[in-house]
């Protein structure tokens, strides 16, 4: 059988679009036509997606597949599998449940070769923007021991997880950023719509201007009469940054000074620290051997400084030593998860402290970025109001001399 994406007209009238494993295209129309869906195209799946690939779908970009959908799914499939239901049945059962049709076609190949013999873990393996390499190793593991419906309820969890620190970090410093933008349009209309119509009455009368309110006039006249030269500039370095940082050099040093950052550095290494003592838990007691579980784990770090130190480490457990002292080694690490990982690993319990070591920083993280948040709200209002009352003193100044020197 072959997966079919179709689009079609339902019984009221309303664009309809899904997948559909069948045998051809005829079997498909016939489906459909039975659930009341006229089809007006069926393509088989992988021809869809090629043709996909060359339009610019804009609904695709609004909807996107979520770290929750995923998680929500997988918990869902772990329930089944618990329940005594065969994996097989236990996919079609979640294919009916699953809406986002990036995880229903994804989810639809896969059942069908575990029907025709290949293993799960395999079967997911086609789909690596929907199901990561952390997710395809630990269903392996899960299905070598034996205990897939344990590894899918750990993997729902850790994707959980995964998506509420994003969450936490995401919500919290989307208030600041919408006000920094907003203060700077505001100060960008100023500049060039009310600075421009005020200053021209300083062109009638032969008088020296204060030197900041000449500054204010260049500036003005600069975003004025010169806002493209300035835009080519932006899209110009952001371009050139972007490829700066695809190269490998440019990628270490940008790693290596963003970690050093005030505030924001330190934020950094707590939020890999929680991914790294995570991940790892998850994947050594859901069966990966600790060198696979650790070079799956580097990946998500996202930071090469701190993949370069994972690395060192993975050797370091290779030649059968610890994993904590090469971490505590390198610096990176706070001194505190060293010491955890030590312990956990002289009393045989790793995956528990690792556990204890992302709940810890969980909690750290939430109370430093409400700090961080609480403390940026009034520097960005001052920052508004110093920009504002600068702009308003460079134009009354000369305004008030003005008026003196007329009477």
């Amino acid at each position: 059988m072959a997966v079919y994406a179709y689009r079609g007209i339902d019984a009221k009238g309303k664009n309809v679009k899904g997948v559909r494993d069948a045998d051809n295209p005829k079997t498909v129309r016939t489906l459909l036509r039975k659930e009341g869906i006229l089809a007006t195209e069926v393509l088989e799946k992988s021809d869809a997606a090629k043709r996909s690939a060359r339009e610019v779908d804009i609904k695709a970009f609004f909807n996107r597949l979520g770290v929750m959908e995923v998680a929500v799914a997988t918990r869902q499939l772990a329930i089944l599998l618990r329940s005594g239901i065969p994996l097989v049945e236990g996919l079609t059962a979640l294919i009916d449940q699953v809406e986002h049709p990036d995880l229903k076609a994804a989810f639809t190949e896969a059942r069908n070769k575990v029907n025709e013999g290949e293993s799960f873990a395999d079967a997911l393996k086609a789909h690596p923007k929907v199901f990561p390499n952390l997710f395809v190793n630990m269903v392996a593991a899960g299905e070598a021991s034996g205990t897939l419906e344990v590894v899918l309820a750990r993997l729902a969890d850790f994707l959980e997880n995964q998506a509420k620190l994003k969450g936490k970090v995401g919500s919290a410093m989307a208030y600041p950023a919408f006000m920094t933008v907003m203060s700077l349009g505001i100060m960008a209309v100023m500049m060039t719509v009310v600075v421009p119509k005020v200053t021209s009455i300083f062109e009638d009368f032969e008088q020296a201007l204060p030197w900041y309110t000449e500054v204010m006039i260049f500036i003005s006249k600069l975003l004025t009469n010169y806002w493209w030269a300035l835009l080519g500039l932006i899209i110009g370095g952001t371009v050139w940054f972007r490829r700066w940082i695809a190269t490998e050099e440019g990628r270490a040093k940008w790693d290596h000074h963003v970690l050093r950052v005030p505030l924001f550095g330190k934020l950094l290494v707590m939020v890999a620290v929680t991914r790294f003592a995570r991940t790892l838990a998850t994947l050594l007691r859901s069966g990966v051997p600790v060198l696979r579980a650790m070079e799956i784990t580097r990946n998500v770090l996202g930071n090469t400084e701190l993949m370069a130190v994972i690395d060192v480490a993975r050797e370091s457990v290779r030649e059968g030593e610890g994993l904590a002292k090469p971490l505590k080694a390198s610096g990176a690490f706070p001194p505190i998860v060293t010491h955890m990982i030590a312990i956990g690993e002289r009393s045989g319990q790793l995956e528990e402290m690792l556990e204890n070591v992302a709940s810890a920083y969980d909690q750290q993280i939430e109370v430093r970025v409400q700090a961080m948040t609480s403390m940026l709200e009034p520097l960005i209002i001052v920052f508004m109001g110093a920009g504002s009352g600068g702009i308003a003193f460079s134009i009354l100044m000369p305004l008030m001399q003005i008026s003196e020197f007329v009477q």
